[in-house]
């Protein structure tokens, strides 16, 4: 059996103008989801108002979105010029390993943003003492570590399959499941393998999130002011809203996904969690955080003057 060296991404099969105009609408996409980022994780480096954990692990969502988008953004400009384009197979894993272990992270964080909201709001007296400085770091360390080696437990033994017959991939990027259809030996053991492996990835942060979010609202509703309730809720409403978001496009991609789902469908659903959900996070917190609102407009403010 002969080896295949490369593989082929079919990405989106349409006419040359809506190709060009996906072209040029996600180029601007990715260079504001770069800015974007660079932005918050340079205001929250620079500005001692920012300074809190809150902050810290938004900068830490911000360094991970940049490396999701990264990862498939300027392949994927490529294969739209083109109309597909081939990848090489130590390339395509590279690009599954950093997709997957950045996705990873991406789970454990917002779930531990979500703890730091119940203790916030819970706990507020032993915040302080609980979400401190080398905790929060600990907690951040401990993700990424978790997010990239985890992964290694699945990617090692797709790098040995043989792949010896079709080389297409009827995607945009070199994701799991497509690639795995392409093996010329049983996978069903290495199926098993990601299926455990997946569903604590995914459940356990949901889990995370799920209760934390219960004791919160059962804490605001018991506070008597309801510009005390409004207060507290809007601390939680941005990352409730990237919960929705992110969790939403995962499950509809990976856990869920119905026969009559088709593959122009799937590769959608797969834009909104690589390419737009990195675009709109910043634009979240942002647009809805008075303290990042104050820190930008200080910026502008020394810019002008100086």
């Amino acid at each position: 059996m002969t080896a295949v060296p490369e593989f082929f991404l079919l990405g989106f099969q349409a006419s040359h103008d809506v190709r060009f105009f996906l072209f040029y609408f996600l180029f601007v996409v990715y260079c504001g989801t770069i800015s974007g980022n660079l932005l918050i994780i340079t205001l929250v480096s620079t500005s001692k108002i920012l300074h809190t954990p809150m902050y810290f692990f938004i900068s830490q969502l911000s360094i991970s979105d940049i490396l999701v988008t990264t990862s498939i953004v300027p392949n994927l400009l490529h294969v739209l010029l083109n109309n597909g384009a081939a990848i090489t197979f130590n390339n395509c894993i590279t690009q599954l390993y950093f997709l997957c272990a950045s996705e990873t992270f991406e789970c454990l964080l917002l779930a531990v943003m979500s703890y730091d909201r119940y203790v916030a709001i819970c706990n507020p007296l032993h915040y302080g003492s609980i979400m401190s400085l080398g905790h929060c770091v600990m907690l951040v360390v401990s993700c990424w570590v978790f997010g990239f080696f985890m992964i290694l437990i699945y990617v090692v033994p797709i790098t040995k399959l043989p792949f010896c017959g079709p080389n297409i991939i009827d995607h945009f990027f070199c994701d799991i499941v497509p690639l795995l259809d392409l093996a010329c030996s049983d996978t069903f053991i290495l199926h098993i393998e990601i299926n455990l492996i997946g569903f604590p990835i995914l459940f356990i942060p949901t889990i995370i999130i799920v209760l934390s979010y219960t004791y919160i609202i059962r804490t605001v509703l018991r506070i008597p002011s309801s510009t005390g309730r409004q207060k507290a809720f809007s601390t939680c409403s941005s990352h409730l809203i990237v919960v929705s978001i992110f969790y939403w496009s995962m499950f509809s991609v990976y856990l869920v996904p119905t026969k009559e789902q088709t593959s122009t469908i799937t590769k959608i659903l797969s834009l909104l969690f690589t390419v737009f959900t990195p675009f709109v996070n910043p634009i979240i917190y942002s647009l809805r955080n008075k303290d990042i609102i104050k820190t930008v407009q200080k910026s502008v403010q020394k810019c002008v003057i100086w």
